[in-house]
């Protein structure tokens, strides 16, 4: 029989016991082996690719007419949200985004995207466990499905992916309108993906004031940046309301969205890496500040557009200094194997040159995209913001488009200019293995058919609320008319991405210039119906629906 003070004693030792179990699987779990990709992620039922997720803001008229009336202010407003039947009180909305936030304002549209924040006014709310998540307007996005088709690629090749669905939005319990819901890259999305003992996260912007996004569709400034108007620096003379970026654009000299490869066409190559977007103008994507990831010096000041808008709090100056030491190294092509995940960021621009996802880290704007470093040192990118992928971002042919050069996959600048994806491919195996994930996306995705069954599912899950979307920017006729042209482009581009794999069509600009009737014949194909920079109407609206300003309340 055991003595009663030995029953204290193993008493005790059995508490504490128990004590340093509970805090070693809520604070340190990877002692023990296990991450946070191993545990069940709550929110993610949000986020069903099989349903649509029903979310009604209920917010006070007065809330509701300042958020249209100052929408450039992307204030937070306090409001209740209605997630599939949960709701969660005082939520902080607000409107984000930087040209399509100034473009739909200076409409007569309200179909604004929002970030919903669950933790503003409340301390430690979460949406089941997510601190924040976006509902995007689909603007410039004829087939509401760019940016969703963008991140299941991204996740088909492997690499780090927020959570993205459809969301039927109402105000006050009248339907609204039918967004792409995605999840923050913050420190949940952090969590999930990378483990407890994630790093550190940037979203590096050229933008001077802003802080990102530039001439892009859908970028934004960082949380907690202030706002100076939703833009950086603008030119002297020039009105944001009527600017049309689609004029800086990369182009072929046939403007008419459509495109051929025959001998009677003028292909004009020359402007995609030569600095044809402003470099030198202020805010619009100059160069310094590191968002090209350009190696400059060893001071963390010379990488403002990087440092600025670093996205987690537990952020330090040491953390930052290793992003610097990983840059060196990338730009002087040494140890990269160290200092860069080589594999997710050959994986990322596989993906996203098969996108032609061109507003991005490729472009003279360098932004859309993520800087994660791992805590140790090494860096990659995670993707963001794919609104005009599909050959969106540019007022060429839809011939240049859909044979994007695979082996210069820039536009604006050269290859030199962006070390990340360029220092890369001057190495033989790092180019073989990128080629070998193009191939993976030709045969995997879109030749076995998975691409176009992706697209007949989605439409059947979103056709009746796009067909109902009271504030569409485009009509139900021309959606369906998007949907087809979006199922072309991704057939011809898999077809031009095969033949410069296996040389039959040039990988280069320089190649494409000397030798355009080797290009795949996109005449058929109408970018502008898929939406696009400056297309489909006035500053990228289509038809649209009931633009005149919803809900207004006196």
């Amino acid at each position: 029989m055991i003595d009663a003070k030995y029953i204290n004693l193993i008493t005790i030792v059995c508490v504490v016991a128990a004590a340093a179990l509970i805090a070693v699987l809520m604070f340190a779990p990877g002692l023990l082996g296990i991450t946070e990709k191993e545990r069940i992620v709550t929110y993610a039922s949000m986020f069903d690719e099989d349903a649509i997720t029903e979310i009604n803001i209920v917010i006070s008229d007065a809330l509701w007419n300042d958020i249209l009336e100052n929408p450039l202010a992307e204030e937070y407003h306090r409001c209740d949200i209605v997630i599939n039947g949960v709701t969660y009180p005082s939520v902080g909305i607000r409107t984000k985004g930087l040209t399509s936030l100034s473009q739909v304002a200076s409409s007569d549209s309200d179909r604004y995207s929002f970030k919903l924040k669950a933790d503003e006014y409340v301390n430690d709310q979460s949406f089941a466990g997510l601190s924040e998540f976006v509902v995007n307007n689909v603007y410039q996005d004829a087939t509401y499905m760019k940016e969703y088709l963008s991140y299941d690629l991204m996740e088909y090749m492997g690499v780090p992916t927020p959570l993205v669905t459809y969301a039927n939005i109402s105000i006050n319990g009248e339907p609204f309108g039918l967004y792409v819901m995605i999840e923050s890259v913050e420190d949940d999305f952090a969590s999930r993906v990378f483990g407890v003992n994630y790093g550190n996260l940037y979203k590096p912007e050229s933008m001077d004031n802003a802080g990102g996004g530039g001439f892009g569709g859908g970028g934004e400034r960082p949380e907690g940046m202030e706002n100076f108007g939703g833009m950086g620096d603008i030119p002297a003379g020039m009105e944001m309301g009527n600017f049309d970026p689609s004029a800086m654009m990369p182009t072929t000299k046939q403007q008419n969205g459509n495109g051929n490869a025959n001998a009677n066409t003028t292909f004009d190559f020359s402007e995609r890496n030569g600095n044809m977007v402003p470099g030198g103008m202020g805010g619009f994507g100059g160069s310094g500040g590191g968002a090209d990831l350009i190696y400059t010096d060893d001071s963390i000041e010379s990488y403002a557009h990087i440092f600025n808008n670093t996205v987690l709090s537990k952020t330090k100056k040491a953390d930052k200094q290793r992003v610097v030491t990983a840059l060196k190294h990338l730009n002087e092509g040494t140890d990269l194997e160290t200092y860069v995940d080589v594999d997710e960021v050959l994986r990322y621009f596989a993906a996203n040159t098969a996108l032609v996802n061109l507003d991005s880290y490729v472009s003279s704007l360098k932004h859309n995209y993520y800087l994660y470093e791992d805590g140790k040192g090494q860096i990659s990118i995670l993707p963001w913001d794919f609104n005009l992928a599909f050959g969106a971002f540019q007022s060429g042919s839809a011939t240049s488009s859909v044979n994007f050069p695979i082996d210069t996959p820039v536009t604006g600048v050269s290859l030199e200019d962006r070390p990340l994806i360029g220092k890369l491919l001057e190495v033989p195996e790092y180019k073989e293995r990128y080629h070998q994930y193009l191939q993976e996306i030709v045969d995997g995705y879109f030749a076995s058919g998975y691409f176009a069954a992706k697209i007949d599912s989605l439409n059947e899950l979103i056709a009746p609320s796009v067909e109902a979307d009271p504030t569409a920017f485009y009509s139900y006729a021309e959606y369906q008319k998007a949907v087809e042209s979006l199922k072309l482009f991704g057939e011809l581009r898999a077809e031009s991405i095969a033949g410069q794999l296996d040389g039959s069509i040039p990988s280069t600009d320089a190649g494409q210039t000397e030798n355009p009737s080797a290009l795949i014949d996109a005449s058929n194909l109408n970018m502008n119906d898929m939406g696009s920079m400056g297309g489909g109407g006035a500053g990228g609206f289509g038809e649209g629906r009931n633009q005149n300003t919803f809900l207004q309340r006196e």
